[in-house]
């Protein structure tokens, strides 16, 4: 996977986000502060404006500069979260023009490795995490047993919809929604739903290169 792939997916999860931020932001009005989808929406046309400046950039400083401008554009938790992970992915990818797909998958763990950090969180606590970490997982498995960037992806996909399904039959205790308790079951997380866009993004651009 090259730099032009890399912008490719930047470019078409900003509009994905763009797309899908009423909805996003109609599941967390149920749960959580209601700005969800406005705020990820607000950050990624941010991104979307300055892409064109990280054309000539090796991979990890493309992931950083999306990061930052996460950081700085996104209110809310999203931002910071969001853009700490693709900063530490940025991380794993330093100086690169080209990835393989461990790298690729290296680089989804050290995303989710921020989350966790960042957010002080781990799975299960009905967060994007619930969607991440069976995603990476299903990635790494499909990848260790050969199969192609894409077919292990769709594992990952197939893995975070079943996260963010899972989502619903559990009781929040990280993050606004947590102060409902157990009026937050049956109601998906935003996050998790934002995550598995984002990786859903990301196998369509694979897919149609």
């Amino acid at each position: 996977m090259d730099t032009k792939k890399i912008l490719a997916i930047v470019e078409a999860v900003a509009k994905k986000i763009e797309v899908e931020k009423d909805f996003l932001t109609q599941l967390d009005n149920e749960i959580g502060d209601g700005d969800h989808g406005i705020n990820l929406a607000r950050g990624f046309k941010s991104v979307l404006e300055k892409l064109p400046t990280f054309a000539d950039k090796d991979i990890g400083a493309i992931l950083k500069a999306v990061g930052m401008e996460l950081v700085s554009t996104v209110g809310g938790a999203s931002g910071p979260l969001y853009g700490t992970a693709f900063m530490k992915a940025g991380n794993v990818c330093k100086g690169k023009f080209e990835l393989t797909d461990a790298e690729f998958a290296a680089a989804l763990d050290a995303a989710i490795g921020g989350v966790k950090m960042r957010g002080k969180a781990v799975e299960g606590e009905k967060t994007m995490l619930d969607a991440l970490c069976p995603a990476y997982k299903a990635l790494k498995d499909g990848l260790d047993a050969g199969k192609s960037l894409t077919d292990a992806l769709q594992d990952g996909v197939d893995a975070a919809r079943a996260g963010v399904e899972y989502t619903k039959t559990i009781i929040a205790t990280k993050g606004r929604a947590s102060y409902l308790k157990e009026r937050s079951l049956g109601h998906q997380d935003p996050g998790a739903t934002s995550s598995l866009f984002m990786l859903q993004t990301a196998l369509e651009v694979l897919r149609e290169a």
